[in-house]
């Protein structure tokens, strides 16, 4: 990797680096394959790099050949910024026109950059700090479709499983006759590939680089599944699940892969269609039974007669009910399909942390409870009985199974994406709603007291029409009659208005962005197939 110290020209170039933390530079402006420089007004200087290591003396020069092709020389350096040039033929040599290349050297970030967490998608802590004198500092240059970038051989050792951070995998991009790596690659992209190395872990997509291209540049060079996912996560993809662990037992692996994952096969596409199905079935059923026409079915009433011979009517459960049969079928599947995955699930403990498997559970246990207790009484439906009341809560507790549909329904996990990342603008909302809410109702109570026709009995009563009124509903049924409660609604209606746009354009963006990235993800189906085998 070193090339001889002096070129057959005899013309030296010496690089004198002093600076502990250098900073951004370029000192070759970029070029094409027809663009040319002339460098003028240089003040030559002859001075070394030496450095006693080990009771060595080193030199460390920049050899440039008669053409002005350059040959660096990367040895161990102390650190660089100053550059100096002896030439022998000072003016002659300025005057030739240089084909130059464009070459960047990054800036090495601030201590407090590169300790900082945020962003970072490395979790063990890398050794940033690196001490040339002691421990020296073996330089590389890396050419990406012409851009040259330099850095030192130790940042890239940092990451030992990358494309860059292997020797035995950059090895297949040695370029021996210019004594550099040669990436036919995207050049944009890898001041960021080069800045995850210098920075710890710190993954950020330049703005002109676009999506696609970048998450292919990182495949490339193989950065890792865990730095692509915290990359992806950052920039406001879909987080994939991680991966299951899968059952060990063939038929139980099918039947996981076939319960959890829609997309692995026909089988499961099946599956899903039939689950999306019962969930549909059961909702409508939930909302026809409360018509006026089915209000009373599912229940019939029986005489019974008790051992006195007097007779008692009792209201039962009517089995042969169609909408109890419809209902009754529905649960038969839910149950079963939660009962299954329990037990092909290989960590008991990780599936009753799920929170779609406590929403199966909250969805079904309500109609085995009504059934118990319908048989050990005579209550049947709602009525004004404490046991009554208590049924009618458990029905309502069936609505929830519509969130089943979360799992089948990429725009509803958007969706709640969305409302767990604006979980912040939301709070703001609420707690200014909150405050004005008390303010307009203890105003507008007591501006209209004095009113002959006031809706207005106390404060908490002006709640409803202050959160009404806020919100731009006015259904109507409490307004004020006073010319003093008339204005103060107006500013009621358009602080209201301001409240709800300001968070507005956040949640928005957010949900723009979930839905613009989720189709980055891997199909889900794929994933468990290649982890199966």
């Amino acid at each position: 990797m070193e090339a001889p110290p002096h070129s057959p020209s005899g013309r030296r170039h010496t690089i004198v680096l002093h600076n502990p933390r250098p900073t951004l530079f370029e000192l070759l402006g970029p070029s094409s394959s027809n663009s040319h420089s002339r460098l003028s007004d240089i003040h030559l200087a002859d001075f070394s790099c030496h450095k006693e290591r080990r009771g060595h003396a080193r030199t460390y020069s920049n050899v440039t050949d008669k053409s002005g092709n350059n040959s660096s020389v990367y040895k161990n350096h102390s650190s660089c910024v100053e550059a100096a040039v002896d030439a022998e033929d000072d003016s002659n040599h300025l005057q030739k026109p240089l084909l130059l290349t464009t070459k960047h050297v990054l800036a090495v970030p601030e201590e407090e950059d590169r300790a900082s967490s945020y962003g970072r998608c490395i979790e063990e802590e890398l050794p940033l700090n690196h001490n040339c004198q002691e421990e020296g500092c073996e330089r590389v240059t890396i050419n990406v479709s012409g851009m040259k970038f330099e850095t030192q051989l130790r940042t890239l050792e940092r990451l030992p499983n990358t494309l860059l951070g292997d020797p035995n995998k950059r090895k297949r991009y040695w370029d021996a006759s210019r004594n550099e790596f040669f990436f036919d690659r995207h050049r944009l992209t890898f001041p960021a590939i080069l800045y995850y190395y210098q920075s710890g872990g710190r993954l950020k997509k330049p703005l002109e680089v676009p999506m696609d291209i970048f998450l292919n540049e990182l495949n490339f060079y193989e950065l890792g599944r865990t730095a692509i996912d915290c990359f992806k996560t950052n920039e406001g993809f879909i987080a994939d699940p991680p991966l299951a662990e899968m059952p060990k037992e063939g038929w139980k692996r099918q039947l996981f892969n076939v319960l959890e994952y829609p997309e692995s096969s026909m089988a499961a596409k099946v599956f899903a269609f039939c689950s999306v199905t019962a969930i549909l079935v059961s909702v409508v059923t939930f909302c026809v039974e409360t018509l006026p026409h089915f209000k009373n079915s599912g229940c019939k009433n029986i005489s019974l007669k008790t051992a006195d011979g007097v007779s008692a009517e009792i209201s039962v459960v009517d089995y042969l009910d169609p909408l109890f049969i419809v209902e009754s079928c529905c649960i038969a599947f839910f149950t079963a399909e939660i009962i299954l995955r329990f037990i092909v699930s290989p960590s008991k403990l990780v599936f009753l942390k799920m929170s779609i498997n406590w929403i199966d559970l909250i969805s079904i246990a309500p109609y085995f409870v009504i059934l118990i207790v319908n048989s050990q009484t005579s209550v049947c439906g709602a009525g004004n009985s404490p046991t009554g009341s208590g049924l009618s809560v458990l029905r309502v507790l069936r609505v929830v199974r519509i969130l089943k549909l979360s799992k089948h329904s990429e725009g509803l996990k958007i969706l709640g994406k969305t409302m767990k990342t604006s979980i912040r603008e939301l709070s703001m909302f609420i707690l200014f709603l909150g405050i004005a809410t008390v303010i307009y109702a203890g105003a507008i109570f007591y501006l209209e007291m004095g009113q002959e026709r006031s809706m207005f009995t106390s404060i908490p009563d002006a709640f409803w029409w202050s959160i009404v009124t806020m919100t731009t509903v006015g259904y109507g049924d409490y307004v004020p009659v006073g010319v003093a409660g008339k204005i103060l609604g107006s500013f009621c209606v358009l602080s209201g208005v301001l409240a709800i746009a300001l968070p507005v354009p956040v949640i928005v963006a957010n949900f723009n962005n979930f839905y613009r990235h989720y189709t980055g993800r891997p199909i889900r189906g794929e994933t468990a197939q290649w982890r199966s085998v």
